[in-house]
């Protein structure tokens, strides 16, 4: 297992890189149709954030075609280095990398048509900073784009067991982490203070049975991460315990629905 020291609540590993495959597939449909509606296309200068293995970089880059351009940053050398070669393996030349953070980041002023930030700026502790230094590269007229959670809606149904917990179990990690689980109310505002135009804000959840992705997509989440919330005094070692074992008895049931918690999509303009 290769692990970066850096500061991602949920760490840097081959396993992770795999559960962020499969997380990015599962929300895939509701990715591309953001950036349906906001128009992503031909020739735009995107700047993916906190990009991990490039996964909707990828996605960017053929909306965007060879006049295009993608540019990925990312704290993690070896998410970056992976990026890299699959890049090469495509024989994509107009993708370009950069190993830092957003708060500090050296990026070209007023250069990128299209920002996009997805489940990053959730795990921040200064949404403020994190947002100032990148609307500097957004040229004048450009969108920025985010995807993250107000994260309310996490359930299962039958709902009687120690899992009607795990919504505020999860809101605590992020928060022991420094992050903010209900950042996606918060945008709009920070917006408002930048003078940046709020064109598009929508929730979306996605519920599933015991045999849908999404449910599964949860699975590799909880079945890892409740044992880490108790590991850094989150929970205690019966809650976890109790909640992870409700949760499996849910997965063997067939009447059980799962229903993700909200992932908001959030767009501006900066005026022109």
């Amino acid at each position: 297992m290769t692990n970066d020291k850096n500061d991602y609540l949920l760490g840097v590993s081959e396993t992770e890189l795999e559960r962020l495959r499969f997380q990015h597939n599962v929300w895939k449909n509701v990715t591309d149709d953001f950036f349906t509606r906001l128009n992503v296309g031909n020739g735009w200068k995107c700047l993916d954030v906190g990009a991990g293995p490039g996964f909707v970089a990828m996605d960017l880059r053929e909306r965007v075609g060879e006049n295009g351009e993608v540019t990925v940053l990312e704290p993690s050398k070896y998410y970056l280095d992976w990026f890299r070669n699959d890049s090469a393996k495509r024989g994509w030349a107009n993708i370009k990398f950069i190993e830092g953070t957003a708060e500090v980041a050296l990026l070209p002023s007023e250069y990128f048509d299209f920002i996009f930030v997805r489940w990053v700026i959730g795990f921040v502790p200064d949404a403020e900073k994190f947002l100032l230094n990148i609307l500097r590269s957004l040229k004048p007229g450009g969108i920025i784009a985010l995807q993250d959670y107000q994260y309310e809606g996490l359930s299962l149904s039958p709902n009687s067991g120690a899992f009607q917990h795990a919504a505020n179990a999860v809101r605590g990690y992020w928060r022991a982490g420094g992050g903010d689980p209900y950042v996606a109310s918060r945008i709009p505002i920070i917006f408002r203070q930048q003078e940046i135009k709020l064109i598009e804000y929508k929730p979306n959840c996605l519920a599933g049975g015991p045999k849908s992705t999404v449910m599964e997509w949860a699975h590799k989440f909880f079945s890892t991460h409740f044992q880490a919330m108790v590991d850094i005094g989150v929970i205690t070692q019966t809650e976890g315990d109790a909640m992870l074992a409700d949760w499996l008895a849910h997965r063997e049931n067939p009447d059980t629905m799962f229903f993700s918690p909200l992932v908001v999509d959030i767009a501006g303009v900066k005026p022109e």
